[in-house]
């Protein structure tokens, strides 16, 4: 598995753990006929994705989560989705490849397709 593709997992698994923690949201999921029992199976797979994470990666990323409730935003014509500063064109990826790449401005993990 690729780090990539750990860390949007990842990300996935903490908005599932967000939603199913806020009462207000799993009360309309509840009515909407979602069953909510699986937040220690989560836990668990959350665990197993850090530890194909590199460390720096997985730091950043736990860090963007606690500042701004994320840890991953999306990068759409060199601009941050998340401050919505314009970034360099050195900091692109080469011939459409996804990478993971830090904002200079904001500190998100960035998500360049």
């Amino acid at each position: 598995m690729s780090a990539v593709q750990a860390v949007l997992e990842l990300h996935d698994l903490d908005l599932l753990l967000a939603l199913g923690s806020d009462p207000a949201h799993r009360r309309r999921l509840e009515r909407m006929g979602y069953v909510l029992d699986g937040a220690v199976a989560l836990e668990r797979e959350r665990g197993r994705l850090g530890a194909h994470i590199d460390r720096r990666w997985l730091a950043l990323y736990e860090r963007s989560l606690g500042r701004y409730g994320r840890g991953l935003t999306g990068v759409r014509e060199r601009v941050c989705q998340g401050c919505f500063v314009t970034l360099p064109t050195s900091a692109a990826p080469v011939s459409g490849e996804v990478l993971l790449h830090v904002c200079e401005n904001c500190g998100r993990l960035l998500l360049w397709r």
